[in-house]
C-alpha cells in the first residue's frame, strides 16, 4: 500500500503516477509446495492513462496462460503484439 500511497499522492500532468501507470502484482506459483502455477491470483492497479478501468474483480477460465495478461498489458500500453511466450489471445481487462 505504500508503494500505491505514493504513486496516488504524486502529482503526473493531468493526473497521478497512478492514473498513468499499471502495476501487476502477483507471483509465479499459485502453490510453492506443489510448484503449481495454475491458478495465478495477480493484482493489476493503475489507470494506464485511462485505458484501464478500475474497481473490478475479474476471473478467466482455468488454465488461461498468464502471457496473455501481459500480451493484454502491452495492447493497452500502446504496443501491439501478435503473441507473447505462450499466449493464445489478448484478455479483456
Amino acid at each position: 500500500t505504500y508503494f500505491l500511497d505514493k504513486l496516488r499522492s504524486t502529482p503526473d500532468g493531468d493526473g497521478t503516477l497512478l492514473d498513468h501507470s499499471i502495476v501487476l502484482y502477483g507471483s509465479s506459483l499459485s502453490d510453492g509446495n506443489e510448484h503449481n502455477f495454475d491458478p495465478l491470483p495477480v493484482l493489476l492497479m493503475g489507470g494506464a492513462s485511462g485505458r484501464l478501468k478500475g474497481g473490478r474483480h475479474l476471473q478467466y477460465a482455468a488454465h488461461t496462460p498468464m502471457s496473455n495478461l501481459l500480451l493484454s498489458m502491452l495492447d493497452k500500453l500502446g504496443i501491439d503484439q501478435d503473441a507473447h511466450g505462450d499466449s493464445t489471445a489478448k484478455l479483456e481487462i
